[in-house]
């Protein structure tokens, strides 16, 4: 099988924990490879993935070769695989925009971002020279003109966008018709976790839905320590992310709650934490006989790996859009990785739809 050539924009805990899983995988089997959804899509395993242009904006990250740049502060994920094979790809200075926030420069270099002062690079000509396939936007939360940036740069590429943060470009249907008008596949939007708080909220309201149990109030609180938390403590940036992880859950539930009754999003930020996260959940409803009941869950998860292993499907099943000349939004995979998706439906659908797509039984 030929490589799935891929291009990275941000290299934070996110695509440190991508590459790291890359590698992970490389020389393992099905039987003994645990913490994959698949194996095998369409023939192509993790690690036939190969990331052959990444761009950044970092001072200790530009410049760096790719196996360097993962580890490179401010990242802070878990190291689960150390040795990372030497690449001859470097980082290139992307293109700054609104991808840093203000506040992020009142905090200390070990947490935040230091901008290299070098010129950004032509992503277009990088990317065409380097003979990527799919851009992955790992971009900060809030990177609205940034995302729609390299959104744009990937079409006049002419290659695949797997928009992996909370700017709404595949659930678009403007950006959809540019995509599909070229042939080109893409997959979107804000990537969900493996057993994050998303699907852990929106598995249990699906629950209450399914038990005949009234769901009267919820929220989900959500505490970390990487860069990702410290950007998202400027609320001016977080519009489209709660709306999207709002909109996640409400597709689930049996009506529609009102907004006062349910709160989800970022809480606050908790430097040693690190990529560690701290979900707080609370269910509020009513049983058999208008009966009161609660649930309350904790959940700690190491985010960055968690949201690699959806990745790592997206990209596989992008890829098999670009063998079938599928242009447009890639609906079954992005319901099943996505917050915010083209098209919601119920977790066990999207899973039995993505299984089609791979068969080739449903075309998107």
């Amino acid at each position: 099988m030929n490589k799935i050539k891929i291009a990275i924009v941000g290299m934070g805990n996110c695509a440190s924990s991508l590459i790291q899983g890359i590698h992970y995988y490389d020389g393992k089997n099905p039987d003994d490879a645990i913490g994959l959804m698949h194996w095998d899509i369409g023939g192509y395993s993790p690690s036939d993935i190969d990331v052959v242009a990444a761009f950044d904006i970092d001072a200790r990250k530009v410049g760096k070769s790719i196996d360097e740049a993962i580890f490179a502060k401010p990242n802070c994920t878990t190291i689960f695989q150390e040795e990372i094979p030497k690449y001859d790809v470097c980082v290139s200075m992307g293109h700054v925009l609104d991808g840093v926030a203000p506040h992020m420069s009142n905090y200390d270099d070990d947490y935040t971002f230091v901008v290299n002062d070098e010129e950004p690079v032509d992503v277009v000509e990088v990317l065409k020279k380097s003979g990527a396939e799919i851009l992955v936007n790992y971009l900060p939360v809030g990177s609205e003109k940034a995302a729609r940036f390299y959104a744009q740069c990937a079409l006049d590429a002419g290659i695949a966008y797997v928009n992996c943060m909370p700017v709404f470009i595949v659930s678009d249907d403007e950006w959809d018709a540019k995509f599909r008008q070229k042939g080109i596949p893409i997959v979107g939007d804000d990537i969900k976790a493996q057993i994050g708080a998303t699907i852990t909220h929106r598995t249990l309201a699906n629950l209450f839905k399914d038990r005949g149990v009234k769901l009267d109030r919820t929220y989900q609180i959500n505490t970390g320590g990487n860069t990702d938390f410290l950007n998202m403590l400027n609320r001016d940036r977080l519009d489209s992310k709660k709306e999207s992880k709002t909109e996640a859950v409400q597709a689930v539930v049996a009506e529609r709650m009102d907004d006062r009754d349910i709160h989800i999003g970022p809480s606050d930020y908790v430097p040693w934490q690190d990529d560690n996260k701290l979900c707080f959940l609370r269910m509020e409803g009513r049983t058999f006989g208008d009966v009161p009941m609660n649930i309350e869950l904790r959940l700690s998860v190491e985010d960055s790996p968690n949201s690699a292993g959806c990745v790592i499907d997206a990209v596989r099943c992008c890829k098999l859009g670009l063998e079938r000349g599928i242009g447009g939004q890639l609906t079954s995979i992005s319901s099943y990785v996505m917050k915010h998706p083209p098209v919601q439906v119920t977790d066990d659908e999207a899973y039995e739809n993505v299984e089609k797509f791979i068969s080739g039984d449903l075309e998107r």
